[in-house]
């Protein structure tokens, strides 16, 4: 039927068009030639048309095999997620993945103490100091068992010799073990062995963050550095910029008389034979949301800081704020105040008061300005200042009296991991102590 309407169409249109032009009429074998033309014009479109019908179904069926092909790889994409996802929360077996979610580090330091004692009117007696100490080794080992639980710990030898003589001053000690856990919405539970969060030098204590040789005394007497409790805590953001720490945790045991009493260092017990302590409560607030800025406000609350094996009962409390400023200038600024308040028991004889004690507080201001070299000489170097303020026991067995010390020197990064540090010092108190140290210090640390 399509071929028939095709071959009459062809016969009509050249008719038509000759006529509308007023040609001559064509006869019968002309007609018959057109006839014959259109056949095979019409013939070449139907072949096209099927082999264009032929290819239409090959494409279609193509398309219908990488359909399939996609929805099959699909399956397999998911189910590899599947698979990645449940190992993921399942302990690792081979040595390979074990190491992949094991980290090492750790951090030493070795010191140069020449410091000559300006208090000879105390005892009769100087107190030089002239020494060699490679004060701390420290291991970090750490390990991820999946992506929201992990373990934490730091294995310290202190003063490079450890031994059963009772003159040996080394000692071998483990400041952290903890299991950490994320929790929603960006908060994290700990528990175990961990480092308070007070002060500047108690949480972040690598020889290569701060300036000067040793510690700082406000820190290492009043707060006291490097102070590590058994505890549970929380932590996590309140706020864009604003985190917390919430701890609840062993307390301290601070002897209430002889030499150092009511001394806080004294206090620690280390999580090592820790009897008798009373439960600490220690919380910090933290504001980091300018570049280079730190502010901190931190308070702790000790229930019985002479113990519970004694007849007195009575509470402490510690409050810290700090600010810690780095400009991208290299200009820096370190200022921290701390201040504990011993409280007293009338029945039990109990009277920090009598050595007073009643309250400790410390403060100090540190400038600093840090910058490349140039030249032959690779890496950053940093100078510094420090004036503080602090009571400490005068060893004398007699009170706490107010220190001061004036510090300045300088800090050599080679690498940002690895440092050089030289500095000076000049002490004073503000009556009889024992000991009043001037002099300098050399020391070399690192950090990986």
């Amino acid at each position: 039927m399509r071929t028939r309407a095709l071959t009459f169409i062809a016969i009509l249109l050249p008719v038509f068009s000759r006529a509308g032009a007023a040609a001559p009429t064509p006869d019968i074998e002309m007609l018959w030639k057109v006839v014959q033309e259109q056949q095979k014009t019409i013939a070449t479109l139907n072949q096209k048309l099927d082999q264009t019908l032929a290819l239409l179904n090959q494409t279609q069926t193509k398309l219908a095999g990488t359909e399939a092909a996609v929805e099959q790889n699909t399956q397999r994409i998911e189910a590899t997620a599947d698979a990645v996802e449940a190992q993921a929360d399942t302990p690792k077996s081979s040595a390979v993945s074990w190491a992949d979610r094991t980290q090492l580090g750790g951090y030493g330091e070795l010191h140069y103490n020449k410091l000559d004692d300006d208090a000879t009117a105390a005892d009769g007696a100087e107190d030089d100091l002239s020494r060699t100490d490679f004060h701390r080794f420290v291991l970090y080992f750490n390990h991820d068992f999946n992506d929201w639980l992990r373990f934490g710990s730091e294995l310290e030898i202190e003063h490079a010799l450890v031994s059963g003589d009772d003159d040996d001053p080394g000692e071998v000690e483990l400041e952290q073990a903890w299991i950490e856990m994320d929790l929603p919405r960006g908060h994290h539970l700990r528990a175990g062995l961990d480092i308070l969060p007070i002060g500047l030098i108690n949480p972040t204590h690598e020889p290569n963050t701060f300036y000067g040789v040793e510690r700082n005394r406000v820190e290492s007497e009043i707060i006291p550095t490097t102070w590590w409790e058994a505890g549970v805590g929380l932590s996590g953001s309140v706020l864009p910029g604003l985190g917390y720490d919430l701890v609840a945790h062993s307390g301290l045991v601070i002897p209430t008389d002889g030499g150092s009493a009511f001394r806080p260092r004294e206090g620690r017990k280390k999580v090592a034979e820790a009897d008798d302590q009373d439960i600490a409560m220690t919380g910090r607030l933290r504001y980091a949301g300018i570049a280079g800025l730190e502010l901190a406000l931190s308070g702790q609350y000790q229930a019985d800081y002479t113990g519970t094996d004694d007849a007195a009962q009575a509470s402490a409390y510690l409050i810290e704020t700090h600010l810690d400023y780095k400009h991208s200038s290299g200009l820096g600024l370190r200022a921290l105040y701390a201040r504990w308040h011993f409280g007293d028991d009338a029945s039990a004889g109990l009277d920090p008061d009598l050595r007073a004690a009643q309250n400790l507080s410390g403060w100090y201001i540190e400038p600093a300005y840090r910058f490349g070299l140039r030249g032959f000489i690779p890496g950053e170097a940093g100078i510094f200042s420090r004036y503080s303020q602090w009571d400490e026991r005068d060893q004398l067995g007699i009170a706490f009296r107010e220190f001061e010390r004036f510090d300045v020197g300088l800090n050599y990064w080679p690498n940002p991991q690895v440092v050089f540090k030289v500095d000076a010092q000049w002490e004073d108190a503000d009556a009889l102590v024992d000991r009043e140290l001037d002099g300098f210090n050399l020391g070399l640390g690192y950090q990986f």
